[in-house]
């Protein structure tokens, strides 16, 4: 085993400024349409619940229960766009993705709301979740294949700088400027526009880019792979350890967002909008920050940035949010500085992915499908840990039971070590789709 925390590339000729900042310029275009994509996406999230309560589904609670069947089935389609990603290939599961999207979406307009039916809106828009993850998750695998392996920190920066600009920073900004002109539901319909726009633009764009097609071997079943995506969290407990990793990365702001608008809005005196304003603010820093880290960690090594920016940086500043505001009053701006502080932290978390995508390089697709499952996971491990602990503990308690985490999260990155196979094979920068093919040679 190996810690080295970065693969170096010797001799990278002929690199222009795009390849400089790190964005693969073969998948360029993938990027282009991813963020289109999820602004498609995004463009509801700020009123679907309400509209949802208002237009059949009869109560607050029945647009919650709608919504958390969205999210289930989004937690299960990430899983399944790094399973099935190595078996079908990204481009068919990305091209999956875009046609449930946009299917479902019709479906939903056309039918589940004009009937104001709670039953069909359970349905149609549950199914619904698992159509994103397939389209940026399958993207996400085509990317971590395509680049080389000395600048996948940077690959997975620009990655999510798409994907969270678009869900839900521009998708909502968007909606703030359809919604007074053109009213809700049609405004579900310009989202309708923009996935299909950013689908057409991925998919024709990356036509001719590698990284494509099937990654598995010849002899790997669909069923196999689904299987493998689970047992190789305990196969390789690295990958396991990865997982867990990613849970905390996000499981605490989550958990934030239950109970800190009780303390910004309402101890603090912010109100609402004061509130809204600061998760904003904690969005926008975490986007570019999320494209820093992600070319700071192929220079600085993933594995440093990682732990000390992510785990440890995360810790200091999630304490910050919370204890600073209350120390200084009715400051607002030293409240928004907290929340960009931690938006920005969160971001030293980007080099897990190529971490997990390393960590199993005969198993890509099956890795970041357990990370997937991570992600998926801290959306409930977060308001678990509040709904157990706030009460006996109280919000001060909570707190540094995430900060903990975040400690104990830094402490396990020592053992998310690189295989030696795939460290010595991305020595001369080679595309980590050709690592795993070696790889895969070797093993056989």
């Amino acid at each position: 085993m190996s810690t080295t925390t970065t693969i170096r590339g010797r001799g990278e000729r002929g690199s222009g400024l795009i390849e400089r900042l790190g964005l693969p310029k073969e998948l360029i275009w993938g990027f282009v349409g991813l963020l289109l994509f999820m602004i498609g996406d995004g463009v509801e999230s700020g009123y679907i619940a309400p509209y949802l309560a208002q237009h059949g589904a009869g109560s607050e609670t029945n647009a919650a229960v709608i919504i958390a069947v969205y999210g289930l089935l989004v937690t299960i389609g990430s899983w399944l766009a790094g399973a099935l990603s190595d078996v079908w290939g990204p481009r068919r599961v990305m091209t999956i993705g875009l046609a449930l999207w946009a299917v479902l979406q019709v479906l939903f307009l056309s039918v589940a709301l004009p009937a104001e039916n709670f039953t069909l809106m359970l349905v149609i828009y549950g199914l619904r979740g698992i159509a994103y993850p397939f389209f940026a998750y399958g993207f996400l695998v085509w990317v971590l294949g395509a680049s080389r392996s000395h600048r996948l920190g940077s690959a997975v920066g620009w990655f999510y700088f798409a994907f969270t600009g678009g869900l839900p920073t521009l998708g909502s900004l968007v909606a703030s400027g359809t919604e007074p002109l053109i009213g809700p539901y049609w405004t579900f319909w310009v989202a309708l526009g923009l996935v299909i726009a950013g689908g057409f633009v991925s998919l024709i764009g990356l036509r001719h880019a590698r990284g494509g097609g099937r990654l598995a071997a010849p002899d790997v079943s669909t069923g196999s792979s689904m299987f493998n995506s689970v047992a190789v969290a305990f196969k390789n407990p690295r990958v396991g350890l990865g997982c867990l990793v990613r849970v905390v990365n996000t499981a605490p702001q989550f958990g934030l967002f239950v109970f800190f608008p009780t303390v910004f809005a309402g101890d603090l005196g912010f109100g609402t909008a004061g509130w809204l304003q600061l998760v904003f603010i904690l969005g926008a820093a975490n986007i570019f920050a999320n494209l820093f880290f992600g070319v700071l960690s192929d220079r600085l090594g993933w594995h440093r940035t990682l732990r000390w920016f992510g785990c440890i940086g995360s810790a200091v500043t999630i304490l910050l949010f919370y204890f600073l505001p209350q120390y200084v009053g009715d400051q607002y701006w030293v409240s928004a500085v907290c929340a960009a502080l931690f938006g920005i932290t969160l971001a030293g978390f980007t080099p897990i992915s190529v971490l997990m995508s390393l960590m199993a390089p005969g198993q890509k697709g099956n890795a970041i499908a357990v990370l997937n499952l991570g992600a998926g996971a801290a959306t409930f491990v977060g308001p678990l840990i509040v709904a157990v602990f706030l009460v006996p503990l109280g919000a001060t308690g909570v707190i540094i039971i995430f900060a903990a985490l975040y400690v104990l999260a830094g402490v396990s990155v020592r053992w998310l070590t690189v295989p030696e196979e795939a460290q010595e094979l991305g020595e001369a920068g080679l595309p980590l789709d050709a690592v795993n093919s070696d790889v895969k040679s070797k093993d056989t």
